[in-house]
């Protein structure tokens, strides 16, 4: 399986499975990754994505890994830090549905940028479930954040 078919797949997992109260996903699914947004159709600057990174900006990896989370790529950093910080409000919340694994902070590869994800080092990514496992895990990460990323302080 291409990665862009592994994708592809994580695609039509987050359309299937985000709950209907959040809205429609606007997902976009590249070589390397998909990305999932709410309202307006182009892309957004604050999103959910599952992607494919190099071992040299994920610790602890060898090969590669898969990141998965929510990003802010505002061209502005105080933007970005904005919608962390706003998310940062709810960490209790969100934490009880998440768990441990999201880190906060600085996006990896991209220091203006701002994060809560975690990695996966070293995926197989020719493993059978690796699509639903993916998809799934980004759906965690909307359920719990997308409606505190919605409600503004």
């Amino acid at each position: 399986m291409t990665d862009r078919a592994l994708f592809e797949q994580v695609g039509e997992i987050i359309r299937g499975s985000t709950p209907p109260g959040l809205g429609t996903p606007h997902v976009q699914v590249r070589h390397n990754g998909v990305k999932a947004w709410f309202g307006d159709p182009a892309p957004q600057r604050e999103h959910y994505e599952a992607q494919i990174i190099p071992a040299d900006i994920a610790p602890g990896t060898r090969t590669q890994a898969i990141e998965i989370g929510f990003h802010a790529e505002h061209r502005d950093e105080p933007d970005n830090e904005a919608a962390l910080a706003r998310l940062l409000t709810t960490e209790t919340a969100w934490r009880a549905e998440l768990g441990d694994d999201p880190v906060t902070g600085v996006f990896l590869g991209r220091g203006t940028w701002r994060r809560i994800s975690e990695t996966w080092p070293d995926p197989d990514l020719g493993e059978p479930d690796v699509p639903f496992d993916i998809g799934v895990r980004l759906v965690d990460y909307i359920r719990a954040l997308e409606p505190h990323r919605r409600h503004r302080v």
